[in-house]
């Protein structure tokens, strides 16, 4: 049994519906042996998804990227996703998705006619607080130490718990990681700067995971009549920020109101975090 887990929920393992705590793989999994495989996160409000043709598509790329056959198209994955959402009952959720290449003797080439492994399951979505909106997250820095491959979204994710330890260490809620002195990303969120009312942000590359929130921040920027602009940001420019936010699919966005033991700003939320958290909070509305 796992510890504050759900083991009698509902979970889909390779075209199954069986229970969390029955859910079995082969420890020859490439997923297990290898990191070999991608994820998505997908939110749900009220039973209804939340930008998932951008998520599948994404799902898809990544697929691509690492040349994984044989998954659901995206027509079968939204259909699998609401019919597993539907089971569990819950009206805010995450739905989680990952795919590995599948089970094979450990060889670091591709295997040949192997099936992948695919499994997906939904949690309770428990959406950032008053306390969080209000008081913001605090963030510390450091080097940028991935792979050149951040735009997939592999389950191959070291790196990334090896930052979010760094914040804990440190007592922090997240990282800002720097590559070459540029501002990247989270260790599982994008960043974005506010100076004199403008919004910036890193340019998608193969150096951040493009969030499924990037497309959005850049509509809720044009809808709110924020000067948006992706450009390479250096450290100097981040702390010298008036605003620091961060977006992810289970932070949604919220403010950053402490950079490196400093306030940013006058160390609360600012308006132009405000103004979009209003605007995410319509686009969830609208549902």
């Amino acid at each position: 049994m796992i510890p504050n887990v759900d083991n009698d929920s509902i979970v889909y393992l390779n075209g199954e519906f069986v229970r969390l705590g029955d859910a079995k793989i082969s420890v020859l999994d490439r997923g297990f042996i290898f990191g070999d495989g991608i994820y998505e996160v997908v939110p749900f409000y009220r039973g209804k998804p939340f930008r998932m043709d951008g998520h599948l598509a994404r799902l898809k790329r990544s697929l691509a990227a690492i040349r994984i056959e044989g998954a659901p198209d995206t027509q079968e994955w939204d259909a699998l996703v609401r019919d597993l959402v539907k089971r569990s009952g819950l009206e805010d959720s995450l739905v989680y998705l990952q795919v590995t290449r599948g089970v094979a003797k450990r060889e670091h080439g591709f295997p040949d006619n192997v099936s992948p492994t695919l499994f997906a399951m939904v949690s309770p979505f428990r959406r950032p607080g008053a306390q969080q909106r209000s008081q913001g997250m605090t963030a510390v820095g450091m080097p940028d130490e991935r792979w050149l491959h951040c735009e997939i979204k592999s389950i191959s994710l070291l790196g990334n718990v090896l930052a979010k330890q760094h914040a804990t260490d440190a007592g922090a809620d997240e990282v800002l990681q720097f590559r070459d002195g540029y501002l990247s990303e989270g260790s599982s969120s994008n960043i974005w700067v506010i100076k004199e009312g403008k919004m910036y942000a890193p340019p998608r590359s193969n150096l951040i995971l493009e969030g499924i929130r990037y497309g959005l921040m850049e509509e809720l920027a044009q809808e709110t009549g924020t000067p948006f602009q992706a450009r390479p940001i250096t450290q100097d420019e981040v702390a010298a920020a008036d605003e620091l936010l961060v977006t992810s699919a289970s932070k949604e966005v919220l403010p950053i109101t402490q950079y490196n033991g400093k306030p940013v700003g006058s160390g609360r939320p600012g308006p132009v975090y405000a103004a979009l958290r209003a605007a995410y909070d319509r686009a969830i509305d609208a549902l």
